[in-house]
């Protein structure tokens, strides 16, 4: 196959779109890393979540209301492409505060963000601590939480099946993927791109860079700066357990195989994916004051991993404009933005062009001059 467009990256963001280009009959080739990448999806939490996001910029929040509203739909169409079961659920999701002094300060910076939206009713509530203990029947809460921000629209997945379900999505749709390949250059002939995997080259018209924290390497050979750096998060799994968590929160939340997920840390400090004892303590020490029951159950996992944090931490999707027809796409909420990326994206790339919604997200947004 001559592909039509090459896809450099199969984790979650570019599995995505290179899954929604297959679906619209593009000849996609999605080019993945191997096992000793720094893979995002190592540290993925699985929540499809709303809540909170947005501060600061309110079409971050938009994108991530349209991706939600799509979520249910793709969820029922890769399901039945593919016999993978996703374990999505939307009943809602919960932020918990421990202490009064933190629950004021949910509300109100949730407050704040329904503002800045400045339409609509509230997708979100604030729950004090006997409406919460009457949401979670089965969950002893400990005596310093006060209560919890509910967002009506959150919810969670697993995200290994949503990556092996797009794998298997792509090829499908005809589309085809290469493993162990490494882009170790770019270079633009004419129209097209010419790709070099060591002794082999590739040839595209299009190309897409969603190769995570490879990325701006890549993306300087195609005129764009993108400004990247690793985030480590490390979580904690716990073994299985009866059915207790109904509802996702953020940093804990029960799995469908029934262990208990804890996390996650956020540490700036490079490439370093080994895992802590002070991480894990201070993971665990958190837990316990929600749920003080956990206190005695077993830990059967600890790992770590890279999220890519952009320096405003929102997501990256830029068209270059001295090389027309390459992409770069980053973002580091990759399973909620999932739907977006299989539709709208996928779409806007097909064309050839991106949407003006997606202006705010291009790199441009940091070339601030800086202060003499």
């Amino acid at each position: 196959m001559q592909p039509d467009i090459v896809v450099i990256g199969g984790g979650t963001v570019g599995s995505a779109i290179a899954y929604g280009l297959a679906r619209r009959r593009q000849k996609v080739l999605l080019l993945d890393g191997d096992d000793g990448d720094f893979r995002a999806a190592r540290a993925n939490f699985g929540l499809v979540w709303l809540q909170g996001k947005g501060v600061g910029m309110p079409a971050y929040q938009a994108l991530t209301r349209q991706s939600i509203s799509l979520w249910g739909s793709f969820r029922d169409e890769i399901e039945r492409e593919t016999g993978t079961r996703l374990h999505y659920e939307q009943n809602g999701g919960l932020s918990f505060c421990l202490g009064e002094e933190a629950f004021e300060k949910r509300s109100m910076d949730l407050l704040r963000l329904h503002n800045q939206r400045g339409e609509g009713e509230p997708d979100w509530e604030m729950l004090d601590r006997q409406a919460l203990q009457r949401l979670l029947p089965k969950v002893e809460l400990g005596p310093d939480v006060a209560g919890a921000s509910f967002g009506r629209r959150d919810g969670h997945a697993n995200p290994l099946r949503l990556l092996s379900a797009l794998h298997a999505g792509i090829l499908r749709h005809g589309g085809r993927i290469r493993h162990r390949a490494h882009v170790e250059h770019i270079e633009p002939v004419g129209s097209d791109f010419r790709l070099f995997l060591g002794r082999e080259t590739l040839v595209a018209p299009r190309i897409v860079i969603a190769a995570g924290l490879g990325s701006p390497e890549l993306a300087r050979q195609i005129g764009l700066e993108v400004p990247l750096r690793p985030a480590r998060g490390q979580v904690l799994v716990t073994e299985r357990l009866a059915p207790f968590l109904p509802l996702p929160a953020s940093g804990l939340r029960q799995t469908g195989e029934g262990t208990v997920m804890i996390g996650a840390t956020k540490d700036y400090i490079g490439f370093d994916t080994s895992t802590t004892a002070e991480a894990a303590a201070r993971l665990s020490h958190k837990t316990v004051r929600l749920v003080p029951s956990l206190a005695h159950v077993r830990l059967v996992r600890h790992w770590a991993g890279l999220r890519i944090m952009t320096p405003d931490s929102y997501p990256i999707y830029s068209q270059s404009e001295s090389h027309p027809g390459a992409f770069v796409t980053l973002c580091h909420s990759a399973v909620t933005l999932a739907a977006l990326h299989v539709e709208t994206l996928a779409e806007a790339i097909a064309a050839g062009s991106l949407p003006e919604s997606l202006s705010p997200f291009h790199e441009r947004r940091f070339d601030v001059p800086q202060a003499a």
